[in-house]
């Protein structure tokens, strides 16, 4: 599950990729190299899809009695248990009762340079950083929701990160789900959608060939750790990936060899 994120563009980069405008909070977000469940994060939601905010990575749903961290919501919702990558059926999580009003009405863009995801049996302990190769900084879809503490009042915006069955680069981590990635001719859809057919038809995995990822020290386990050397190659990208010096030897850099 994505847990684990990083986004270290400044904010008027991020201004300028997605057409917005930081509000006063998200101009004093400084870049995160381990994004972690409970911290601040910068999002665009449809209600004010010109506007950066800072919102909780972990989502509470309104209606909820004490705060919770729901970090992910599943496509599938209570189906397809088994995680199987071919599966085609029903969208669950339209019917899930802290995702059913968000997903209709309450979606947001999470922004990030790449994503932090471990093995099925090791976690963290075996990490991987994982990158789209043309482009940074990318959209995830996202949902958010409310909530207002009901001794101390305090409102809380929060979101969590829907995911997917894993593609074929997921699986060679291996991994079982992968965050919906969007592509940028599908953002303004997502935020703006009022179908819940076009909605979901959005809810697929991002295709592989596009995908590349890279093992990294499991020190990025520890959400205190927040440093760029925490995404230094440890050792081979998972698809082959050269980059060449201008002596033509051959360099491993991370996320990439596109320079930002």
């Amino acid at each position: 599950m994505c847990g684990r994120y990083v986004i270290i563009q400044k904010v008027d980069t991020i201004e300028k990729r997605f057409n917005v405008k930081a509000n006063a909070q998200a101009k004093l977000f400084e870049p995160n190299h381990n994004v972690s469940i409970g911290q601040v994060a910068p999002v665009i939601t449809g209600t004010a899809p010109h506007q950066l905010q800072l919102f909780t990575f972990g989502l509470t749903p309104f209606w909820a009695k004490k705060r919770m961290y729901l970090f992910n919501a599943r496509t599938e919702g209570d189906l397809n248990k088994e995680n199987d990558v071919n599966y085609s059926g029903g969208k669950g999580i339209i019917n899930k009762p802290a995702f059913r009003k968000p997903i209709r009405s309450q979606r947001c863009l999470v922004l990030a340079d790449c994503f932090i995801e471990g093995s099925i049996d090791e976690g963290l302990d075996k990490a991987y950083v994982v990158y789209l190769k043309d482009r940074r900084p990318f959209a995830m879809a996202g949902i958010w929701d409310q909530w207002q503490h009901p001794e101390t009042h305090e409102t809380i915006q929060s979101f969590a990160i829907i995911t997917t069955v894993a593609n074929s680069l997921m699986q060679k981590i291996p991994h079982h789900r992968s965050p919906v990635i969007l592509k940028p001719e599908e953002e303004k859809r997502w935020l703006a959608s009022e179908h819940l057919h076009e909605i979901t038809d959005l809810l697929k995995p991002y295709p592989a060939p596009l995908m590349n990822a890279y093992p990294i020290d499991k020190a990025i386990k520890n959400s205190k750790n927040n440093d760029i050397n925490l995404l230094n190659p440890i050792g081979e990208r998972l698809m082959p990936e050269s980059t060449f010096t201008i002596d033509t030897q051959i360099k491993l850099e991370g996320m990439g060899s596109k320079k930002r």
